[in-house]
């Protein structure tokens, strides 16, 4: 009996993971009135944190070359202000790279 739940139990786990995901259209995101961009070569991995502790999660997109992060302020649904960088001890907070 034991042997037929972990078989069943299998092939419910592997059933969920072969489903494919599906995706609304893409969209570009704005800051106020200029798209919201990221620096070559790309590696930005964007992130949404509710980053000032007021309830709104913002968009929070890293920067390659410096190891900077740009934090967008949300205004609602897909909305976000100008972006500022984000600073540590009143400076541009920096994360060196490992290139």
């Amino acid at each position: 009996m034991k042997d037929k739940l972990v078989a069943a139990g299998a092939f419910a786990a592997l059933t969920t993971c072969s489903l494919a995901a599906e995706f609304e259209e893409p969209v570009m995101l704005m800051a106020g009135e200029e798209p919201i961009r990221v620096e070559s070569p790309g590696y930005a991995s964007p992130c949404l944190a509710d980053y000032d502790g007021d309830g709104k999660q913002e968009l929070l997109v890293g920067q390659f070359a410096q190891g900077k992060i740009r934090v967008f302020p949300h205004l609602g649904g897909l909305q976000f202000g100008e972006g500022r960088w984000l600073e540590a001890g009143g400076r541009i907070a920096e994360v060196p790279g490992v290139w």
